[in-house]
C-alpha cells in the first residue's frame, strides 16, 4: 500500500474490512481527534449534527447519534476495549438500528516524517454482516468522515 490521502479499503479476510488513510499531521493529534466529544462532533458526522457521549477509558462506553439531513437519526454505541495512547484504540461498534450485530474496530496510528497512517480493521461475526456493511455504502461515508477529519487537523497546525 502506498502512502496516499485517499482512503484505501480492503477485505483481508471473510470477516474483516480494513481501511487506511494518511493524514498530514502527527499521530498525537490524529489520536486526540478520536478521544473527545468536542472533536468527534467536528468530523465523525461528516458535517451533520452529532450528539456524543464518551467515557474514554477501557471499559467505558460511548454513544453517537447523527442527525441526518433526511430527518432520520442514526445511533451507534459501543465499549472501549483497549486504549494505548497515541498508538492504538479498540472498541465495539453497534448500529442501534440493527441491534445484536456487534463488530470490533481496531485503529492503529503510525507516524512517519510527521504524517500519520491511520489503519482501522473492523472484525465482524459473520460474512453476511461484513458484506452487509460493505453494501450499506460505508466506504463513501468513511471517506466523507476522513475528509472532515483532515480539515479539522489542518486547523490545528
Amino acid at each position: 500500500m502506498s502512502p496516499t490521502n485517499d482512503l484505501v479499503v480492503t477485505t483481508p479476510s471473510d470477516l474483516e474490512i480494513r481501511m487506511s488513510r494518511v493524514f498530514d499531521a502527527p499521530r498525537d493529534l490524529v489520536f486526540l481527534a478520536h478521544s473527545k466529544c468536542e472533536h468527534m462532533k467536528r468530523w465523525w458526522g461528516r458535517g451533520n449534527p452529532l450528539d456524543c457521549e464518551m467515557d474514554f477509558r477501557p471499559g467505558g462506553r460511548y454513544r453517537f447519534v447523527e442527525h441526518a439531513p433526511d430527518g432520520e437519526d442514526y445511533a451507534f454505541r459501543g465499549e472501549y476495549l483497549e486504549i494505548v495512547e497515541p498508538e492504538k484504540l479498540s472498541y465495539t461498534f453497534e448500529f442501534e438500528g440493527m441491534p445484536g450485530h456487534v463488530c470490533v474496530d481496531t485503529l492503529l496510528f503510525e507516524e512517519h516524517d510527521g504524517k500519520t497512517t491511520l489503519t482501522s480493521t473492523t472484525r465482524f461475526d459473520s460474512v453476511e454482516d461484513r458484506d452487509g456493511m460493505i453494501e450499506s455504502g460505508m466506504e463513501e461515508g468513511a471517506n466523507e468522515s476522513m475528509r472532515a477529519l483532515d480539515a479539522l487537523l489542518a486547523t490545528w497546525k
